[in-house]
């Protein structure tokens, strides 16, 4: 299978006339379409057999991610403004809501792969339709219109980005499934092998900081309200843990070592069997995993990932650390650079902490700088995901997190090579429960100061 090509942007809404005179409208509609036609990209080597498959409940067709995205912008958007709309096919409410619970009844998440029909042509066809009609709605839209849909269909785009980083960890998911080992994106061969730099830790001094998000730009309602938290002193590590340093960890008879775990972490080990991280296979005595290239052997040097919480707390708990706090995760990404290895790199596969590695150090004079804080893998914090305090929903507000899902789950922070540049945050949570290990996630060392 040949690999992904670049988001080929629709030509219409490309770019703003060449005077800068694009208007509010335009601007929108040219984001728009770039996000929209991205998804696209994403799945232009996919064949339609590869596009109906659920491998886990967790899991989600690619073709569902396809029609779900589009059926946010019609229910929404369409349905709420565009004069005498009425939906095509009013069944697609039912098929392809989430957990907009609001927005009426829904089809069972774990039995998604069990719909044949709409074919994954009527589904692209589905999201073409309701692209014109978008653009129709914002060609007539007043600016006193234009004012009120504008939050939802950035919130709207937001959302689609959420669903290309799971259309690309679910695709993964459902090619490791298969004994042919299909490649979604050929590997980028570097010239010179890349090794990752020595880990060690950089200190921070006790001090109150304001977490969330000042409310510039978009956020999603779980980062609000911006409010003061003491952080005490603590260290955090240089860079992520690497695969070299977890197999370290497993050949120390880490996953046989109750006293490394938390109880329902232990329980779980020894229901699921696991040995490794996930995608990983010992061949001849040798680590391999399952990557969006392909399968090959583990290099030493990559961050781990796809480890669940348990895993990543039996790891600090064997290196005589801890997992930060989001609090301190987002102490520390003050100052750090937002570059990394993101979904636009195409890489879809995290890559050795270098110097080139993205993020700079937090504090003037301070050594050893921050590597990878933002791309590469979503990094486990110890913290369980609840709304800030203060947290009230707006009046009429299309709520995405607080009050949803905020049962067992723990925060992720930081972003992963599938995610978009444009969509991550310093004040973005993420969030898991903590035996899931589908996504992109891995592992940043902690320690108290004292």
């Amino acid at each position: 299978m040949s690999s992904v090509v670049a988001p080929a942007v629709d030509k219409k809404h490309a770019k703003p006339r060449l005077d800068g005179s694009a208007s509010r409208a335009e601007q929108l509609l040219i984001r728009f379409h770039q996000i929209r036609n991205f998804t696209t990209a994403l799945c232009a080597n996919l064949e339609p057999e590869d596009c109906v498959v659920q491998s886990m409940p967790d899991v989600s067709p690619t073709k569902w991610h396809l029609a779900h995205t589009t059926w946010f912008f019609e229910t929404f958007i369409l349905k709420k403004w565009m004069p005498g709309y009425r939906a095509e096919i009013p069944e697609y409410a039912f098929l392809f809501n989430s957990y907009y619970n609001a927005a009426g009844a829904m089809h069972r998440r774990d039995l998604r792969g069990l719909i044949s029909r709409p074919t994954v042509k009527e589904a692209r066809r589905y999201r073409s339709s309701i692209d014109l009609h978008i653009d129709n709605l914002l060609s007539i839209a007043d600016e006193k219109l234009l004012a009120e849909i504008e939050p939802i269909l950035i919130l709207g785009m937001h959302h689609e980005q959420q669903h290309q980083e799971l259309l690309i960890t679910d695709i993964k998911h459902v090619f490791s499934q298969n004994p042919l080992h299909p490649v979604f994106r050929e590997r980028k061969i570097e010239e010179t092998p890349a090794q990752t730099m020595p880990m060690r830790f950089v200190d921070f001094e006790e001090t109150t900081v304001e977490i969330g998000h000042d409310g510039r730009g978009f956020a999603y309602d779980n980062e609000s309200p911006r409010h003061r938290v003491l952080v005490s002193a603590f260290s955090l590590a240089s860079r992520p843990v690497t695969n070299g340093e977890y197999i370290a960890f497993i050949e120390d008879n880490g996953y046989a070592r109750t006293e490394l775990w938390l109880s329902l972490g232990w329980m779980t080990v020894s229901e699921q069997g696991w040995q490794a991280p996930l995608y990983w296979t010992k061949r001849d005595g040798k680590w391999w995993n399952f990557t969006l290239s392909g399968f090959r052997p583990v290099d030493e040097d990559e961050p781990v990932t796809h480890v669940s919480y348990f895993e990543a707390d039996a790891y600090a708990n064997w290196a005589g650390a801890r997992l930060p706090t989001e609090f301190e995760w987002e102490r520390a990404a003050f100052d750090c650079s937002m570059e990394g290895n993101f979904v636009e790199g195409e890489t879809f596969h995290p890559q050795p902490a270098t110097q080139q590695a993205g993020s700079l150090s937090t504090e003037t004079g301070k050594t050893p700088i921050l590597l990878q804080v933002f791309g590469d893998i979503w990094e486990w914090t110890r913290s369980a995901y609840a709304p800030y305090p203060g947290y009230r929903a707006a009046p009429g507000a299309l709520g995405e997190y607080n009050g949803k899902f905020m049962c067992n789950q723990y925060v992720l922070r930081g972003g992963s090579c599938a995610t978009s540049h444009t969509h991550i945050r310093r004040t973005y949570r993420n969030f898991f429960q903590p035996e899931k290990r589908w996504q992109f996630t891995g592992i940043r060392l902690a320690r108290d100061l004292r």
